[in-house]
């Protein structure tokens, strides 16, 4: 069984939902990486979904396409990023870590050959936004051959049958975008998200995880209610945006805009 569906069956017994965080690996420098992705954890983090920087992130808005120009600046190539992985398994051993990334850089280094790192590095899934269900089955049989669960995208617009075909080739969980557009878009639109993840429960049992729009405790304990996961990302994002030149502050600064989502999600009233 892997870490992911662990926390997810661990979780539904408990009767509480997977806060997902989102951060963009080497924003704002590589040395920073390891120590905010701890802190994610320490605020209530279930599972960490780590970005790879790219250079062409097209499915992003604006907040992290300049956290991906940040963290290239530095270099932080997919190596590098599942370096990372493999420090933050030094200190956390049961947190599953997610890479959200582009195919090009997986080309780049090899199918197999990442297939094998991330795994020898302690990744639990891969999340590679711009791949086509269609491609999909040429490549997913060699990341679940390496233990990795594969992660498909669906959208607002996504018809029955692309979906029945990215639940038949997904583990772990299935990632509903909430909104039409990109990263950080706002409008929030909860009874359509009900609405959709009803027909997305008919067509698959695997955990249905929410993001896009989700920025504060208030949308998180909304989406919550009828997701089995809230994943968070431009918020944050833009959180190290706005205090990467004092990076001290940074750990901190995470776990004061994540805890009150956490504590919302589990009905628990903070102040």
């Amino acid at each position: 069984m892997s870490r992911i569906q662990t926390v997810f069956d661990a979780l539904r017994d408990r009767g509480r939902k997977a806060l997902i965080p989102y951060i963009t690996a080497g924003d704002p420098h590589p040395d920073h990486t390891v120590t905010l992705m701890h802190a994610l954890v320490e605020a209530g983090a279930d599972i960490v979904e780590l970005g790879v920087p790219f250079s062409d992130p097209m499915a992003d808005g604006p907040t992290i396409q300049l956290a991906c120009e940040r963290a290239l600046v530095h270099r932080t190539s997919l190596r590098r990023v599942i370096a990372m992985v493999a420090e933050f398994r030094r200190r956390d051993a049961h947190t599953p870590v997610v890479l959200m990334g582009y195919l090009n850089p997986v080309e780049a280094m090899g199918l197999q050959e990442f297939a094998e790192a991330a795994h020898q590095a302690g990744v639990d899934g891969v999340l590679v936004v711009d791949l086509a269900v269609e491609e999909a089955p040429d490549i997913v049989p060699v990341l679940r051959g390496a233990g990795l669960d594969c992660i498909f995208l669906l959208a607002p617009t996504s018809p029955a049958a692309r979906i029945r075909a990215a639940a038949a080739l997904a583990s772990g969980y299935l990632y509903y975008v909430s909104l039409k557009g990109v990263t950080g878009a706002a409008n929030l639109d909860v009874p359509a998200v009900t609405a959709r993840l009803a027909e997305i429960r008919a067509i698959t049992d695997l955990p249905l995880a929410v993001g896009f729009g989700i920025r504060d405790a208030g949308t998180a304990a909304a989406v919550s209610a009828v997701a089995d996961g809230v994943v968070v990302g431009s918020a944050l994002v833009a959180e190290i945006e706005r205090h990467g030149r004092q990076p001290e502050q940074l750990p901190q600064r995470l776990r004061d805009r994540l805890s009150p989502m956490r504590a919302a999600m589990d009905g628990v009233t903070v102040g």
